[in-house]
């Protein structure tokens, strides 16, 4: 998954709130991703937290007052403010929030806030009634219109013991919003909008039966965080399964049958740039679904009737050349025997751009396993990659991707 926070300069205030201890959860999430921390601490705020335990988890000296030394020397809050990538503010307590919406520079944070031309995240935490008061809602109203990002805080148990909305938003949750930031901004798929298959298809046999298969899924969520990551709209497609994505995604449809997929899928492919189908759909579904469960001390030896399902792929890559603008088809071919035979074959039925093989043959890839073993083939050749994380497999197939919308 691209690391959009690799690199960058994060200016993390902290204010003086009981929520000033979660702010080393948040330094420790950032630096492991990369970015470089630089704390600036009200008065306040050190009354929670030292500096000490701060500027030893950034390697950093914390900045606080304006005047470091009696010598003159002094804290640049202009510098910071042209420094930084983005600046956040986390936890925010009320009057902070006040300073920031009025312009009352009487403190560091407030300062750096004001000089600031990186973009602004404010996480607000206080009591239930001091966020719900309309002041408190003015002020962040105030904060929204100047353009900055306002992380909605938490519902649940507050330093008061009474509950409510007002609790500082988790740590991973803060810095997530820094990352689709960047991603949204810098990814190599910013603008494209990308529909991902994923998962099994179930096909009813009776109310509590069903014809199924192994996958579960893990290939194609690692590839829709990988391209919401990088700055595309995803809509993903999901037949029955047990993951979730790190990104939100733009639209999230749960299916179950192959039918399901299908109708989806057809109805949304006129508005993508690229749909990757690494669902394994069944080719089959009963004839007949029964209304009531089937008795075995009654049914004895029991015969189904199949129907080949509808094929999603040839249906797309058909669609794919009536259509005014282009779209970019890739398919996956999961094979026992003749692998690259079957696999071209399915490349140029189904008019795809690209398909992904893997073989059920390579020990560690296939269904279930937390690694996979890939080749991207095209109407150019073949290109084989050694057995990997799905996260960095998703990687591999994205970049490929991100050549052929460029091309």
């Amino acid at each position: 998954m691209a690391n959009t926070l690799k690199g960058k300069k994060i200016v993390l205030g902290i204010t003086g709130s009981i929520a000033a201890y979660k702010a080393c959860y948040i330094i420790r999430g950032l630096i492991k991703r990369g970015a470089e921390v630089q704390v600036v601490i009200t008065p306040a705020g050190k009354e929670f937290i030292t500096p000490v335990t701060l500027s030893a988890l950034t390697s950093k000296p914390v900045i606080s007052e304006f005047f470091a030394q009696r010598d003159g020397t002094w804290n640049s809050h202009v510098d910071l403010g042209l420094w930084a990538d983005a600046m956040l503010v986390a936890p925010a307590t009320a009057s902070t929030i006040g300073k920031m919406a009025n312009g009352v520079a009487d403190n560091m944070l407030i300062t750096t806030y004001l000089s600031a031309k990186a973009p602004v995240f404010v996480a607000p935490a206080m009591d239930l009634d001091m966020y719900a008061h309309p002041s408190t809602q003015k002020n962040l109203e105030t904060l929204r219109s100047y353009g900055n990002h306002i992380i909605e805080p938490g519902t649940g148990e507050l330093a008061s013991h009474l509950v409510g909305k007002g609790r500082m938003e988790e740590p991973e949750n803060i810095i997530l919003h820094l990352e689709q930031y960047f991603a949204s901004k810098e990814g190599d798929l910013v603008g494209k909008t990308i529909m991902i298959t994923t998962g099994p298809t179930y096909e009813k046999i009776d109310p509590v039966r069903f014809i199924g298969n192994y996958s579960s899924g893990k290939m194609g969520f690692a590839l829709a965080d990988e391209c919401a990551s990088r700055g595309a709209k995803v809509i993903l497609i999901a037949g029955p399964v047990q993951q979730t994505t790190h990104f939100p995604m733009y639209q999230y449809h749960a299916v179950e049958s192959a039918q399901q997929m299908y109708d989806v899928a057809c109805s949304l492919f006129g508005d993508v740039d690229a749909a990757i189908l690494s669902a394994a759909v069944a080719d089959y579904t009963p004839e007949q679904v029964a209304g009531e469960k089937i008795k075995r001390e009654k049914t004895g030896n029991m015969t189904l009737e199949l129907k080949p399902t509808q094929d999603i792929a040839a249906t797309l890559g058909g669609l794919k050349n009536s259509m005014e603008e282009r779209k970019v088809l890739v398919g996956f071919a999961l094979e026992t025997h003749d692998e690259q035979h079957n696999a071209e074959g399915k490349l140029n039925r189904k008019n795809l751009d690209f398909i992904v093989l893997n073989s059920l043959n390579d020990k560690g890839a296939g269904f279930r396993y937390d690694t996979n073993k890939i080749s991207i083939i095209d109407r150019e050749g073949k290109k084989d990659y050694p057995l990997k994380s799905k996260a960095e497999v998703a990687v591999d197939i994205v970049d490929h991707l991100a050549e052929v919308l460029k091309s």
